[in-house]
C-alpha cells in the first residue's frame, strides 16, 4: 500500500527537500504541499493524505491551530509535527489535539521516512525518553486536571488500566504483552478498547491522560 503524504511548512526549500526525501521511498507518494495551515482542509478534502507532515510554527494559520481543526473532524489523517524545539509545550497541546507525534526538522532522512511509516500503522512517533521529556516540560497538573482525568480512567477496568500504564511509560505492544502476561493481539484488542472508551485518538493520549491522572507518578 503506498503511503499518501501532505507536506505542510512555511518554508518552500523544506518542502521541497521533504517531497525529494520522501520520494525517494517506493511506498510513499507526497499527494500535495502546503505553506499555511489554513491550505490544509482543502488539501486533505481533495487529495485524501494518510499522514500530514505538519510545520508546528507558520504565520497565518499554524500547525498547532491547524492540527487542532484537523484532528476534530470524523474522520482524519494521522498528523506528524515538525519542529526545531525538542521539548516545547506547544508540542504537547497538539499531541493532545491528536498529533501522532513529532519529528525534529534536522532528524536524519532515513528515520523520518520511518517515522512517516510507523503513523501510517498507528504508532505514535515519540520514544520513552521523548515522551518523558515532553511530560516534564509540563508543569503539575492542576487539581481540576487531575480529577478530570481520573474520572476518566475509572471507566477502565483493571486490565485496561494495566495497560494504559505500560502505554504511559512508553512500553511497545510487545514489552506490553510480556509484562502482563498477554499475547499481541489481546494487547491491541485492549488498547482499541481503551481509545474507545475514553474517546482518544491513539497511543500519545493514552500516555497523557495516565499521566494527567497521576499514574505514572513515583
Amino acid at each position: 500500500m503506498t503511503i499518501r503524504v501532505l507536506i505542510v511548512d512555511d518554508d518552500p526549500l523544506l518542502r521541497v527537500g521533504l517531497t525529494m526525501m520522501l520520494g525517494g521511498a517506493d511506498d510513499l507518494t507526497v499527494v500535495a504541499e502546503a505553506g499555511d495551515g489554513g491550505e490544509v482542509p482543502a488539501l486533505v478534502d481533495r487529495y485524501s493524505p494518510d499522514v500530514v507532515l505538519m510545520d508546528l510554527r507558520m504565520p497565518g494559520v499554524d500547525g498547532l491551530a491547524a492540527t487542532e481543526a484537523l484532528r476534530a473532524r470524523a474522520t482524519a489523517p494521522e498528523v506528524i509535527m515538525l519542529t526545531t524545539f525538542d521539548a516545547d509545550e506547544h508540542v504537547v497541546r497538539a499531541l493532545r489535539a491528536g498529533a501522532a507525534g513529532f519529528v525534529l526538522k534536522d532528524t536524519p532522512p532515513a528515520e523520518i521516512v520511518a517515522a512517516v511509516r510507523r503513523v501510517a500503522d498507528g504508532q505514535p512517533v515519540l520514544s520513552p525518553s521523548v515522551l518523558r521529556r515532553l511530560m516534564d516540560r509540563v508543569s503539575g497538573p492542576g487539581g481540576d486536571r487531575r480529577t478530570a482525568a481520573r474520572q476518566r480512567i475509572a471507566l477502565l477496568n483493571a486490565r485496561e488500566r494495566d495497560v494504559a500504564v505500560e502505554v504511559g511509560a512508553g512500553s511497545s505492544n510487545a514489552q506490553i504483552g510480556a509484562r502482563l502476561h498477554l499475547s499481541v493481539p489481546t494487547v491491541k484488542t485492549h488498547i482499541s478498547r481503551i481509545l474507545t472508551k475514553l474517546d482518544l485518538n491513539n497511543r500519545v493520549q493514552i500516555a497523557l491522560l495516565a499521566y494527567d491522572a497521576g499514574l505514572l507518578d513515583p
